[in-house]
């Protein structure tokens, strides 16, 4: 018989069942198989003994249950994956695999109960055949000082990225996301994650996003002198809503440019609508009386009340990412947005759904109704001149799609 390499520990507090999971896989080959009957004495077994790859875990035991011992190995490393042996819930079953990815481990499944050692055998080889990862050593970059962001942006090197928005049935773009990145002149350019928290720190949002916005809008206007229509959508945080300075600088953009409110919109995150100012809601109202549009960001990631949503002046929701990537793997995800599309269309909202990158999701997301997306499918994020060029050829290629149906 061949033995396996493979460390495990089953935790199980009825006896006898776990003496049938350890003698199951020693009988399998599997030669280094410890146990323990409830979370704190598996912890006291693996420090003597070392780390394991696989717990074997039941959830329900007396003392430590198996959620706390998830989250205690996971915090001491002694511990890699997780196979739940518990017949809980499917809804349980997902909160579980967050609550191990959350701790650093990677539930592999849930076997359920009795034991039954086809299916185990089945995430045991799952876990054997999981390809090495090599993980690259990555270049540390602290996060800048008030004075670097100052720096940057008196010297204007923070520059917009455009990420289409497109007609899921067409392939149509009317709209682009204007995304921040910072041209560096020494580490080159840098996505927001490395300099966002110091900007907002510091109170320098507004002066970020008017910088974008003047760029944005030279590169709108000659877009449109080929012909190229697009609204552009800023990202904005909550609390610029209260600044003073926000409306006039919009209006004067506006009238510099020549361009009406409507080509704009003003797109903010669903966390920071939870608790809004009369004065942050009059800037809303004067927004949308100024032709801009206000979308909704992350739509789903957080926890705003319906009964906000009906109160704001929002023309567009946008379904955050996380739940398209979901699909497939997490059944509530499909629900969520199916009924978002639904509610989108009774409160009159246009929907766009971010983060689609296969075709499959495409046509699925058709399937419910969706109309408007955005994602790695059609386009990543490009400079100015770049999105010109990918215009260009769009229209060609739809030109020549014409003339074929022709």
């Amino acid at each position: 018989m061949l033995t396996s390499p493979l460390r495990l520990i089953v935790l199980e507090d009825h006896a006898f069942q776990r003496a049938i999971a350890v003698n199951m896989l020693r009988q399998s080959g599997y030669v280094e198989v410890f146990s323990a009957a409830d979370g704190n004495e598996a912890l006291a077994v693996l420090e003597k003994v070392g780390p394991v790859d696989i717990a074997l875990c039941d959830l329900r035991m007396e003392g430590m249950d198996g959620l706390e011992f998830i989250q205690q190995a996971g915090a001491c490393g002694l511990v890699k994956s997780i196979i739940v042996c518990s017949s809980v819930s499917p809804d349980l079953r997902r909160a579980v695999g967050q609550v191990a990815a959350l701790s650093g481990l990677e539930l592999l499944g849930d076997v359920g109960k009795p034991l039954k050692y086809e299916p185990l055998e089945l995430l045991l080889k799952k876990y054997v055949a999981k390809p090495a990862v090599k993980v690259q050593p990555q270049r540390v970059i602290d996060l800048p000082s008030e004075y670097e962001v100052r720096r940057a942006i008196a010297a204007k090197e923070f520059t917009p990225y455009f990420q289409p928005k497109f007609n899921l049935r067409t392939g149509n773009v009317k709209a682009v996301e204007v995304l921040a990145r910072w041209q560096n002149p020494t580490l080159g350019l840098l996505p927001p994650s490395l300099f966002l928290q110091t900007v907002e720190r510091c109170g320098l949002m507004d002066q970020l996003l008017f910088g974008l916005m003047e760029k944005s809008l030279h590169v709108q206007q000659q877009l449109k002198k080929r012909s190229h229509g697009l609204n552009f959508a800023f990202n904005m945080h909550s609390s610029q809503l209260s600044s003073m300075h926000l409306l006039p600088r919009i209006r004067g953009l506006l009238a510099e440019h020549n361009m009406p409110g409507s080509d704009l919109t003003f797109e903010l995150t669903e966390s920071g609508l939870l608790e809004i100012s009369a004065a942050s809601l009059d800037t809303l109202v004067r927004l949308r009386m100024m032709g801009c549009n206000l979308s909704i960001d992350d739509f789903g990631a957080g926890f705003s009340s319906l009964q906000r949503m009906c109160q704001l002046p929002f023309n567009e929701l946008k379904i955050d990412a996380e739940f398209v990537r979901m699909l497939g793997h997490e059944p509530r995800c499909e629900g969520v947005i199916i009924s978002t599309l639904a509610l989108g269309k009774e409160l009159g909202l246009s929907v766009v759904v971010e983060g689609i990158e296969t075709e499959h999701q495409r046509r699925q997301l058709l399937e419910w109704g969706c109309v408007e997306g955005q994602g790695y499918l059609k386009a990543r994020p490009m400079n100015g001149s770049s999105l010109a060029k990918w215009m260009d050829s769009l229209r060609l290629i739809q030109s020549d799609s014409f003339g074929e149906s022709r």
